[in-house]
């Protein structure tokens, strides 16, 4: 076993240690992976994508019901403690709200792993519809959907204007739940590569990005701050089609500008819900009109 942080959600299954044994067990191929570091901990190396990739592969497949789950290497592989903690946070705000059955859930930025998809259904039965401008991405993502038997719980949709986030993919006999949304952070790529160098040095290795990702996932044009204000602005047009809207926030910063908008949009509820996981806090901001 190794020791992973316990500062996640109350019901997030990874509070406890990786139980090594058991993911083996799902998933043979990550044995190749695992061995006893200096302190006679069994773990894997987190600077290796490939070693990232298989134990995130084996959570999915020991816990989630998962079968396979493949994907291109230039894709974010996304670590699913951290991605299942939003899933539940997620659910404590419907649960508050009243809502707790016939749960439709758009997932904007799906990306190739459909990761919130799986988690969402996988924990509470949710079903969705996952949005994302990357075609390939989106090919990626319903061969996940088929080889798990997923077709009728999780649907996707390409997004053909990059200037959009809800218009284009919302139809109008859509009623949505909820809208779960992970937005790109940088605002170049060259940020983004900026951002890899500097992982890579704090790694103490000469890895290439640990994490992956291509130029959707990773940067939009003005960053993290200007992806929040068109959502939220594109939100103010679909208000009747979806009760909440949220969205992982990396920057604090974001928070209070995209309040100001939103009360100027006549949203009626604005909450901020933290996140702690490890040493990395973050948060998630939901609103509804």
């Amino acid at each position: 076993m190794t020791a992973i942080s316990k500062k996640f959600h109350e019901n997030n299954i990874h509070n406890k240690d990786y139980n090594f044994s058991e993911l083996i067990a799902a998933n043979p191929a990550l044995k190749t992976f695992v061995f006893e570091n200096d302190y006679g901990n069994t773990t894997v190396d987190f600077s290796d994508p490939k070693a990232v990739k298989e134990i995130n592969r084996s959570l999915l497949m020991a816990y989630y019901n998962v079968k396979l789950w493949e994907f291109p290497d230039e894709n974010l592989c996304p670590p699913i403690p951290g991605r299942v903690d939003y899933i539940h946070h997620v659910n404590d705000l419907l649960v508050a709200s009243g809502i707790t059955a016939n749960i439709s859930v758009l997932d904007i930025g799906t990306g190739a792993t459909c990761i919130y998809p799986l988690l969402g259904n996988a924990a509470y039965g949710w079903t969705f519809v996952g949005v994302d401008i990357d075609l390939d991405s989106l090919d990626a993502a319903q061969d996940i959907i088929d080889d798990n038997e997923l077709d009728t719980s999780i649907k996707l949709r390409q997004q053909f204007d990059e200037n959009n986030i809800l218009t284009g993919v919302i139809e109008k006999e859509d009623a949505f739940t909820v809208a779960v949304c992970n937005p790109p952070f940088y605002k170049s790529a060259e940020e983004a590569q900026g951002a890899n160098r500097r992982k890579t040095r704090n790694l103490g290795t000469n890895a290439v990005r640990n994490f992956a990702g291509n130029n959707n996932e990773l940067w939009y044009v003005g960053g993290e701050k200007a992806f929040l204000h068109n959502y939220l602005y594109q939100s103010s047009l679909f208000k009747e089609q979806c009760t909440w809207f949220t969205s992982l926030v990396s920057k604090k910063e974001n928070v209070e500008s995209l309040q100001k908008s939103a009360k100027k949009l006549g949203v009626q509820e604005f909450k901020v819900i933290p996140m702690q996981q490890g040493n990395k806090v973050t948060r998630i901001v939901a609103w509804k009109y």
